[in-house]
């Protein structure tokens, strides 16, 4: 298996961008290392001590047959031979293959270990055997003369048994699946609080985290939980000022409006009852932006868009404006009735005022949304302006002014809105003119 190098691990495109990647393969890339060196470094002290151990056995053991094949009459001594091989060496009467002296380091130490064990009572030479296995040979004779050739392979270790890079193969998967277990662990409340941070929407109405766990883990929920609540708190008392404020302004507003009316006609006249209706049209403005951004207490349930859609067109049409629809969902949605009514009624009103007439369209588009569009064709807005309109009291000079009557909250009421529906909404200007605001609601 290859392990991800320096350079690999350096570069922003190959490292994983999710923390438990991260984690998991560092974890495993370290054990997997940390288990290969254990391994080797077992292994090489297994090697060195099993060649210690084969070392005396070789020179008592060839001690001792060479001294039993000396004492043999010379006829018994073949008869003897097969008795006294071993696995690695073996004995043969005769002169046996010529060559140079042992280079390898194996070959050079057994060859030493037999000069030591006999060398004393019988005078050794020790030559490699060429071919592809390393092979030597240490020659001597007898008392009476005879020719005796020692025939050995060194072996390098033991033999690894059949069954251990199965049981290694078995350790390596349960560390990983250990290192999986453990980072999950370790990464689920951060992807709990990642979750619970993007459900947190206009509404203040996220999941709650459990606060159990580990101490740390605890304590982040235990904090979430705290923040969410003090959200909340700020938020539900700005908008009892808000509407304290809104509640108090009515009758000040309304005793203007009476004595407004019982002036004489004039364009004073005119122009305070316009500024009346600006004022009253903005508290009411505020009121409804600041209770979505409250969240909206209407519950989710099962209804007919094409229904909808078909009765808001027919509102539209009775009251003399050129709105159009084309396209059909043909089948039911999970939503908030009064809140798309909203959103779509606040957008058809602003392709009304800014282009003179609206076109709602309807299309099924892939991952299982529905995008229902609004079209017309007024002035559009720059590009580097189509996320900004939807701020609250953010109007466009060119396209959107005080002569419209409008307050700058109609697109902020609409994206609080489909928010709270878990929906999106986005403006686009179309080519040859014109605007399309697009929303794009879940089936």
């Amino acid at each position: 298996m290859k392990t991800a190098g320096p350079a690999a691990l350096a570069n922003p495109a190959r490292w994983p961008r999710s923390l438990f990647a991260r984690l998991a393969l560092i974890l495993f890339v370290g054990l997997a290392a940390s288990q290969a060196a254990s391994f080797w470094l077992t292994m090489t002290e297994r090697n060195q001590a099993t060649m210690n151990v084969m070392m005396g056995y070789i020179e008592r053991e060839v001690a001792s047959s060479v001294a039993l094949l000396d004492r043999l009459p010379a006829a018994e001594r073949p008869d003897w031979l097969p008795r006294l091989a071993r696995r690695s060496y073996r004995f043969v009467l005769g002169p046996g293959i010529a060559g140079a002296a042992p280079d390898a380091t194996l070959s050079a130490r057994v060859a030493a270990s037999i000069a030591e064990g006999i060398g004393t009572s019988y005078e050794v030479t020790a030559n490699a055997v060429p071919g592809e296995r390393e092979r030597l040979q240490v020659h001597l004779r007898l008392s009476d003369g005879a020719p005796l050739t020692i025939d050995i392979t060194p072996m390098p270790g033991i033999p690894l048994s059949r069954w251990l890079p199965l049981l290694l193969a078995l350790q390596l998967a349960v560390l990983g699946a250990c290192c999986w277990y453990a980072v999950r662990q370790a990464t689920r409340p951060l992807h709990q609080l990642a979750r619970a941070a993007d459900t947190l929407g206009p509404d203040l109405k996220a999941e709650r985290l459990p606060e159990d766990g580990p101490s740390e883990v605890a304590r982040a929920a235990r904090a979430f939980n705290a923040m969410q609540d003090r959200i909340a708190s700020y938020v539900t008392e700005r908008l009892q000022i808000l509407a304290a404020i809104s509640h108090d302004l009515q009758t000040p507003i309304t005793r203007m409006r009476l004595r407004v009316d019982l002036m004489d006609e004039g364009p004073q006249h005119v122009k305070l009852q316009q500024d009346l209706r600006e004022m009253e049209t903005l508290v009411k403005e505020g009121v409804a932006y600041a209770r979505t951004l409250h969240g909206a207490a209407e519950v989710p349930c099962r209804i007919d868009p094409d229904a909808l859609l078909d009765s808001m067109l027919a509102d539209y049409l009775d009251a003399g404006h050129d709105v159009s629809l084309q396209g059909k969902v043909g089948a039911a949605l999970v939503a908030r009735p009064q809140a798309l009514r909203r959103v779509l009624g606040n957008l058809i009103d602003n392709a009304l005022k800014f282009g003179g007439a609206a076109e709602i369209a309807v299309d099924a588009v892939p991952a299982g949304t529905l995008a229902i569009s609004v079209l017309d064709r007024g002035p559009g807005i720059p590009a580097e302006s189509l996320e900004a309109v939807f701020e609250p009291f953010v109007r466009i000079e060119t396209s959107r002014n005080r002569n419209t009557g409008g307050t700058g909250l109609g697109l902020a009421i609409a994206r609080q809105l489909t928010l709270a529906m878990d929906a999106g909404l986005s403006l686009h200007n179309r080519a040859g003119g014109g605007l399309e605001a697009r929303l794009v609601l879940k089936r």
